[in-house]
């Protein structure tokens, strides 16, 4: 087993990390908010440190988890930051879906102090890590990857090396642009069987096993025909991601005129006081 540190306890690193300790990994935590770090600790044992470098001192490999490209930074650089405590050759993991252009800045930016690096976003939402079933979409290269593949096993059931650095963000940015127009599709469909008087449960047991089935679909139809949203991947959250996958189609010259629309979608949601909803309240704007 490697000595790992773990940097963001939010709903996803919180069980990731949980999920290295039980593999028998000796693991450190950091976390913004200390009161989390010691909730960790007492739930699963391990270190706590009070700054990204200390976490990072002695350490294999270091995962990050944290919500956006200045977070990354936040927690990376600077004389408290992860980089100026981790040993040559270690490796940081960045679980954060967070911008391509970021993670090739963070490989350049730790090569240059023989420090290795993969960017590594996660799908699977907060039960995915919960159950240890994550999907990873690594970057990098493939030695490091390698190298790391061991210690994200203990909370993934699905890790691909999608390419060089960057390749793992952009892979996550194609996953969110087709869950969002799955949920857009369901969303719809669902609306329409509303106003046609059907029974939704009883059309999603049909038409789940044919062509229209998906994860969305199987997992989400009861709540949205209830009106249910308090749970789930928040708004807020895809509208952070679909920003990130707007950014780069500027600048790599893709079309994404369906995005953007479901985007603006949300920005209702969001007006309407659903921020933190599930995704799947794509539908409460068509029924308002």
């Amino acid at each position: 087993m490697v000595a790992t540190s773990f940097i963001g306890l939010g709903v996803m690193g919180f069980p990731m990390a949980g999920h290295l300790a039980a593999k028998g990994h000796d693991v450190t935590v950091y976390n913004r908010s200390a009161s989390k770090a010691q909730s960790w600790m007492g739930k699963h044992g391990g270190r706590a440190a009070p700054t990204p470098r200390e976490a990072a001192e002695g350490a294999d490999i270091v995962f990050v988890c944290v919500g956006n490209d200045d977070d990354v930074r936040s927690v990376i650089y600077g004389d408290d930051g992860a980089m100026a405590g981790m040993k040559e050759g270690a490796i940081l993991v960045d679980h954060t879906t967070a911008s391509a252009e970021l993670a090739r800045e963070l490989e350049e930016t730790l090569a240059a102090k023989r420090l290795r690096f993969l960017d590594a976003p996660v799908s699977g939402g907060q039960a995915g890590a919960e159950n240890g079933v994550l999907t990873v979409m690594a970057g990098g290269d493939a030695q490091t990857f390698a190298d790391a593949r061991p210690a994200i096993e203990s909370y993934a059931r699905m890790i691909g090396l999608m390419g060089p650095a960057g390749s793992g963000q952009l892979t996550k940015m194609m996953n969110q642009i087709c869950i969002a127009g799955l949920v857009q599709g369901l969303s719809e469909a669902v609306h329409f069987g509303q106003k046609a008087g059907l029974d939704i449960a009883k059309v999603v047991e049909v038409i789940s096993k044919g062509a229209a089935g998906s994860w969305q679909m199987e997992n989400r139809h009861k709540t949205m025909d209830e009106g249910r949203y308090d749970f789930g991947f928040a708004v807020e959250w895809m509208r952070k991601d679909l920003g990130i996958c707007l950014a780069e189609a500027r600048r790599n010259g893709a079309s994404l005129p369906g995005t953007a629309l479901i985007d603006q979608f949300y920005a209702e949601v969001e007006a309407m006081g659903g921020r933190r909803w599930d995704t799947s309240s794509l539908l409460a704007r068509l029924n308002r």
